[in-house]
């Protein structure tokens, strides 16, 4: 009887962490840069005019430079691990961007935005803690070419 062969489990290398770090950067760093752009756009804005003010701010062209970084970081990223994997970590950006809007903009995180930006962090931990297959989609990417 074929007894199943237990999920590959590879030590993730430091490339993958340090693109997982900078993925959860970049993205504080959009959306703060994000919300700084409105917030100088008058509350009755129509979607056209949040568009002509927001891209008429030097802001904006910082904001396009930070999601070409993003999206070349995560294609590396991607190449290097599995996304099952790497995607739900990147939900550690929720916790970066609660505690940076805290500090940079005065926004209130009570009692329960903190117990659920715990539970994030209890599903990323969980998930850190998984196996991953990137070892082998290697193998199988370098037997077909």
């Amino acid at each position: 009887m074929d007894v199943p062969s237990p999920p590959l489990r590879v030590r993730v290398p430091p490339v993958v962490w340090i693109g997982l770090g900078a993925v959860i950067l970049l993205d504080t760093a959009v959306q703060l840069v994000w919300k700084s752009l409105v917030l100088r756009v008058p509350p009755e804005a129509g979607l056209g005019e949040t568009f002509v003010v927001a891209a008429g701010q030097p802001g904006f062209w910082l904001l396009v430079g930070l999601f070409g970084a993003m999206a070349c970081n995560w294609l590396l990223l991607l190449a290097k691990a599995d996304l099952s994997y790497i995607q739900p970590i990147t939900a550690l950006s929720y916790v970066t961007v609660a505690a940076s809007s805290a500090l940079v903009f005065g926004e209130e995180v009570g009692l329960v935005r903190i117990a659920g930006l715990a539970l994030v962090l209890a599903g990323v931990w969980l998930i850190s803690g998984t196996g991953h297959r990137t070892a082998k989609a290697d193998a199988l990417a370098g037997a077909s070419s």
